[in-house]
């Protein structure tokens, strides 16, 4: 049986079309107010949010970034340990809370998921090297008519027209640190309670990281010049890209932030403490396994025998002590 046979019976089909494309690939799509579906994918939307998505819609709205977060988003997991993550809310009946009767209210700052759409992109960390590499395809819904506009582009071309290009600018170390973490594995072992709200403020709370960095606990251990904090503070992408950096000094030690000398000798002499405390522990277990081996490894002796010489079964310390 071939399987062209078969596949028409094939419970599920997935919308991305199984064939990578490099920049300089063409694709046929359009979208524009006379297609047919005009609007259909808003309506069925599932956006997963970037640091730079919310950046952008929480200043289109003037709110602070907590404000709009909580307004206009919903929370969820990104993997098995609790990695936050944020989806755009949406209407039951409606869909993506920015549809408005004209289309999109928030067009010129729209999400990069939006900006992309029928393309899907993804980030490949290929073996044997840190460099993330970007893997473009198609996404071809049911619902979709675009892809019978008779418009054929490069990926290129349409990432330029979108204005994808300026929003992948600014994530592409947030995904990074993703990547990182997940090609990490079981080696370094579930991230602390402390690191994921990191990971969140630094991600989706720009506005509550500027007042951080300007605390007495972040400035005693951070040396950050006084013309470089001003520049931080007064603009939100400088300051998301600076957050990428501390997360990744933080979670992976990779260091781009100069530490002050002091905090750096008291960081070292904590660490000895904990490293000494740890190979203390491994002494005791050591000790322990140790004793319970040489109960384990001594020769069963028959029952005449223990009443014969109940001493035999006493560790020598033990017998030792008993009165003569």
């Amino acid at each position: 049986m071939e399987f062209s046979d078969i596949k028409d019976s094939i419970p599920h089909q997935s919308p991305v079309q199984p064939q990578e494309l490099g920049l300089d690939a063409e694709f046929q799509f359009d979208c524009h107010p006379g297609v047919s579906c005009f609007n259909a994918c808003c309506k069925k939307s599932d956006i997963q949010m970037t640091p730079y998505d919310i950046v952008r819609l929480k200043k289109h709205f003037d709110l602070s970034s907590s404000d709009f977060v909580s307004r206009y988003t919903v929370p969820f997991e990104m993997d098995q340990h609790g990695m936050p993550g944020l989806r755009l809310l949406s209407q039951p009946k409606t869909g993506c809370v920015f549809l408005g009767d004209e289309g999109c209210t928030v067009y010129k700052d729209r999400p990069a998921a939006c900006r992309y759409y029928a393309l899907g992109s993804m980030g490949v960390r290929k073996a044997q090297t840190s460099r993330v590499e970007d893997v473009y395809f198609v996404v071809k819904e049911a619902h979709c008519q675009g892809h019978a506009e008779p418009r054929k582009q490069t990926v290129q071309a349409y990432r330029e027209n979108q204005g994808v290009d300026q929003y992948d600018v600014m994530n592409n170390e947030w995904r990074e640190i993703i990547l990182k973490k997940r090609s990490s594995g079981p080696t370094v072992g579930a991230p602390s309670e402390r690191s994921l709200q990191l990971f969140d403020m630094c991600s989706y709370d720009i506005d509550s990281f500027r007042e951080f960095i300007q605390t007495k606990g972040f400035q005693n251990i951070f040396d950050v010049g006084g013309d470089r904090m001003k520049g931080l503070l007064e603009d939100d992408e400088k300051l998301l890209f600076f957050s990428f950096r501390f997360l990744k000094q933080v979670l992976f030690g990779e260091v781009s932030i100069p530490v002050r000398e002091q905090a750096r000798a008291q960081r070292v002499s904590e660490r000895q403490g904990v490293w000494a405390q740890r190979r203390n522990a491994e002494v005791d277990r050591y000790r322990e396994d140790l004793q319970v081996r040489q109960y384990e490894d001594r020769p069963s002796l028959s029952d005449d025998k223990k009443r014969e010489d109940p001493e035999s079964i006493l560790p020598h310390r033990e017998r030792q002590r008993l009165p003569g």
